[in-house]
């Protein structure tokens, strides 16, 4: 799960981060992404499937941006730490069959793509025809495993400790109407 801090220490990183984007440039980002997912998904019927808790707050902004018939479920999952691979531990699967799906995942931020390439793979395992992924974040980063690329980004994002929008700092601030990032070294 990650350090436990405090309320304080939370208000203490704030304090300190750098206000990456604005929420109006967030909200920019998103918007593009929704025309991009509509241009791309909008004649298959996807279902799609926010990876939770991070994905919330992409998915509630997107939904009502995307005017094509869609359905909706969810997906949270984390990742064994410590493990070769980092095995996925299911906290929720999807509850519908993937079976022959178009397949959209929203997630808060392309780090590692560890996570992100095993649910699509889960996904594929389980028939799905088509699996893409959006972001509202994607790292710039060298990426050794896992996903490299999502199929479709909203902003990009230095190699630091980022948060807001979804995004979270050791489980604060998922809700703040601006992406932040903390200094070189958290």
């Amino acid at each position: 799960m990650g350090e436990v801090i405090s309320v304080a220490d939370s208000r203490a990183a704030l304090a300190g981060a750098e206000l990456l984007y604005d929420k109006a440039t967030v909200e920019q980002a998103i918007t593009r992404l929704a025309a991009a997912i509509s241009a791309e998904l909008q004649d298959t019927t996807p279902l799609l499937l926010p990876v939770m808790i991070g994905g919330l707050v992409l998915a509630g902004k997107l939904l009502p941006q995307l005017g094509f018939p869609l359905r909706v479920d969810y997906a949270q999952a984390a990742r064994y730490h410590g493990t070769a691979g980092g095995r996925l531990r299911w906290l929720r699967r999807p509850a519908g069959p993937l079976k022959d799906q178009t397949v959209l995942l929203i997630d808060d931020i392309l780090d590692e793509g560890v996570t992100l390439a095993a649910l699509i793979d889960y996904c594929r395992a389980s028939g799905a025809r088509r699996v893409c992924a959006a972001v509202l974040a994607e790292k710039q980063r060298q990426r050794r495993a896992g996903l490299s690329k999502a199929d479709f980004s909203g902003l990009a994002v230095p190699d630091r400790y980022v948060f807001g929008y979804g995004m979270d700092y050791h489980g604060f601030h998922r809700n703040l109407d601006g992406i932040y990032a903390l200094g070189p070294t958290p």
